[in-house]
């Protein structure tokens, strides 16, 4: 990850570089590395996450087609 500071402004590279990391979901990776994860409960996770994905889609399509 790449981040120009432009006339010596650091504080606007930072704001760009936290949002960039944010996007990337670095923080949320983070966190979720600071404790142990057992495979069982990594599994009901990443299936719980994969079905608010889901849902948000045909919340989104829904929206859209006007139903």
């Amino acid at each position: 990850m790449q981040v120009l500071v432009r006339d010596n402004n650091v504080d606007q590279a930072l704001r760009v570089l936290k949002k960039k990391m944010q996007r990337e979901g670095v923080f949320r990776e983070m966190k979720m590395r600071r404790n142990f994860e057992k495979p069982s409960e990594r599994r009901a996770r990443e299936q719980a996450e994969a079905v608010r994905r889901y849902r948000k889609v045909l919340r989104k399509r829904m929206e859209r087609e006007g139903y």
